[in-house]
């Protein structure tokens, strides 16, 4: 099965899960997700791969939550909405592999879909 990773080539815990998964012989497709924005039912599927709730994968950190969604509510779907049209929010890098996912922070996280 093919390995993609979702990578953003200006973060350096993306770039090292990249660089991991290249030393261990993979050939990963790369989806620059901030150029590439995954659709709401990509993300779906993403965030059951990696068994988690939408709110779990946003990056709080980011400029764009703090601005527009810091001590809100939202629901699930609104959430996923927030990471379509904003996709700084998307933790990263996400790896997929076999029908599952993990986020490489750290990047030998990855280590456990290969």
């Amino acid at each position: 099965m093919s390995t993609t990773i979702y990578h953003n080539p200006h973060c350096t815990k993306s770039r090292q899960t990249l660089n991991l998964l290249l030393e261990k012989g993979e050939k990963p497709e790369i989806i620059e997700y901030l150029n590439q924005v995954p659709s709401k039912t990509e993300l779906k599927q993403l965030l059951t791969m990696l068994g988690m709730k939408p709110e779990a994968l946003i990056r709080k950190g980011e400029d764009e939550f703090k601005q527009l969604f810091k001590g809100k509510k939202l629901t699930d779907d609104q959430w996923i909405q927030a990471m379509v049209d904003y996709p700084k929010l998307i933790e990263r890098p996400i790896v997929v592999k076999n029908g599952k996912a993990v986020i490489g922070r750290p990047p030998e996280n990855v280590l456990a879909l290969l």
